[in-house]
């Protein structure tokens, strides 16, 4: 497959997947899977991270500007309900962050196949499914308590064995403890910023090593295409995720399980 015509293909599944409760690790193995393509290589991920993470970051421009202004010491008027978000947003950040730097071995030499990574689909499609069906959905944001903001951020570090979703993760795990299907998605959208922010440094020190030879045009494609699908990805599910539900992706999550399975048969 031409890599420019296979950057265009991983920009755009990585666009769509990243915000979904699905697998984009999953996903992204069916082009070398069905074709053989490539591995683009760290610095194309570097470029998918990047546009994702551009994409969030304009969606809630607003409230990451309140958040910011909610705990400038110099600002008198400050939003408590944005320092309170804010807060939580942090305290969910470190069950990630704290295994990251302890677990760093575990992230490094993580050998996941596709088996592996199937029966990940498969069981926290379920849990998902558990989560939706039984939940109160009763709560917002900002009447979570501390305990069940870092439950939301420990439950996120099974995200790390690829095949689970780190959006799947948060969103499962905000139901749980509570959370309306919107609020949860919410939550794990913004929660989302400093986990890809942390996944982009990983990715930056392990590819200061590396000397392949750097195709710009992919990167730039990387980039751009997964920053728009990520965008739009985001604006359409909170758009329609009262009407949608959960159950259309529990049940697609559970399809593309048995889909890898049969893959490896």
């Amino acid at each position: 497959m031409n890599d420019i015509f296979l950057s265009v293909v991983l920009a755009l599944i990585q666009g769509l997947t990243e915000f979904l409760p699905v697998s984009s690790s999953a996903h992204l193995l069916f082009p070398s899977l069905l074709f053989g393509a490539n591995d683009l290589g760290l610095s194309f991920d570097i470029a998918t991270h990047g546009g994702t993470l551009l994409a969030v970051l304009i969606y809630f421009r607003i409230e990451l500007q309140k958040m910011i202004l909610s705990i400038n010491p110099l600002n008198p008027n400050k939003d408590k309900e944005s320092r309170q978000l804010a807060f939580y947003l942090v305290v969910a950040t470190l069950p990630i962050v704290l295994f990251g730097l302890l677990g760093s071995d575990f992230i490094t030499n993580r050998n996941f196949g596709v088996n592996s990574i199937a029966w990940a689909n498969l069981v926290f499609a379920g849990i998902l499914f558990l989560a939706y069906r039984y939940s109160s959905q009763s709560k917002t944001m900002l009447q979570l308590s501390i305990l069940t903001v870092f439950f939301i951020g420990l439950f996120q570090v099974f995200a790390l064995i690829p095949g689970a979703s780190r959006s799947g993760t948060a969103i499962t795990a905000a139901l749980l403890v509570g959370l309306n299907l919107k609020e949860a998605s919410k939550f794990a959208f913004l929660l989302s910023i400093p986990t890809i922010l942390g996944a982009l440094v990983f990715l930056i020190i392990d590819s200061i090593d590396s000397f392949a030879a750097i195709n710009l045009l992919s990167l730039f494609i990387g980039f751009s295409v997964s920053a728009i699908f990520a965008f739009f990805t985001i604006k359409f599910f909170l758009a329609f995720i009262d009407k949608i539900g959960m159950y259309p992706f529990v049940v697609y999550r559970l399809l593309l399980g048995f889909a890898l399975l049969n893959i490896i048969v």
